[in-house]
């Protein structure tokens, strides 16, 4: 049995369609905030593997809630990886590019040195060596701009936007790789497969969507795709301020991913998907 920290979340709930025999904890079943009590459910379970799939994601609200981000993206993610060794299951986590600094425009390779620009990217790098240092089998899965059918993202937002607007100002100095959730459980379900096979798997990897993008072609296609009319003009960030800085370079280097057979998706393909699932919900016309 696959036991998955998150339930409602975006990638949890593409988890539990792949995975129907998962066991999805949410918060009322394992409070991040309190990492020994979800240590401890790890332990008395026994899984086969564990993937966290839960954060505290709130990046602008992390500026002034590190504490709580910490307990959440750093404490959690420790302590489930201790317990998982101690149970010698495979442990995935999920990260994010906000662990560097996002300059220059080569992608970074998982080996690259990180340097966060805010609270939520410091909170997440001390969740990845919280994993690292628990010494058991884990693999650390860094990923961008996760969009899906659900809940809160960036294309749920545009369709928002776009039905009473005909021009928005899109950020267009930004560039990384919009990875449909879906696409990420399913890399996530493989890897924990792997690593209990070959533990010799273990380490830092990459997976985002292709081709790289700014935010605003990112949203032209989702117009283009959705049929909305609305026009697309794109603006420096330094016209965008938010409390929290954002990676200029979100471009990541998902080369090793060769060693579960598995390849960057195209999220324009999965964007039609997604789509095409929300218009079914009425979310959209």
């Amino acid at each position: 049995m696959i036991l998955v920290f998150g339930k409602s979340g975006q990638l949890a709930r593409e988890i539990a369609r792949r995975a129907p025999d998962a066991l999805c904890l949410g918060r009322e079943d394992a409070d991040l905030t309190r990492p020994e009590g979800c240590a401890r459910l790890i332990r008395y379970h026994r899984p086969t593997a564990v993937i966290n799939a839960a954060a505290y994601t709130a990046v602008d609200r992390a500026e002034s809630d590190e504490d709580t981000a910490r307990r959440i993206n750093a404490d959690a993610p420790a302590a489930l990886a201790r317990a998982s060794a101690d149970v010698g299951c495979p442990f995935v986590h999920v990260s994010t590019d906000y662990v560097f600094a996002g300059d220059g425009e080569t992608p970074f390779s998982p080996e690259d040195g990180t340097a966060p620009l805010g609270a939520y990217g410091r909170t997440k790098l001390a969740g990845e060596e919280g994993v690292r240092a628990a010494g058991g089998v884990h693999a650390i899965l860094r990923t961008s701009w996760v969009f899906s059918a659900h809940g809160g993202n960036f294309v749920a937002s545009m369709l928002r936007l776009s039905a009473t607007r005909d021009m928005l100002s899109i950020v267009g100095d930004q560039i990384g790789g919009p990875t449909p959730a879906g696409a990420i459980a399913e890399a996530c379900l493989t890897i924990a497969s792997r690593l209990a096979r070959d533990p010799s798997l273990a380490g830092t990897y990459h997976f985002s969507g292709a081709p790289d993008v700014s935010w605003a072609g990112f949203a032209e296609e989702i117009f283009r795709q959705s049929g909305r009319s609305t026009t697309v003009t794109p603006i420096p960030s330094s016209q965008y301020p938010t409390p929290a800085r954002r990676p200029m370079n979100s471009r990541l280097d998902c080369g090793t991913l060769h060693r579960f057979g598995l390849e960057r998706p195209d999220w324009a393909s999965a964007l039609r998907e997604v789509l095409s699932e929300m218009s079914e919900r009425s979310e959209w016309a």
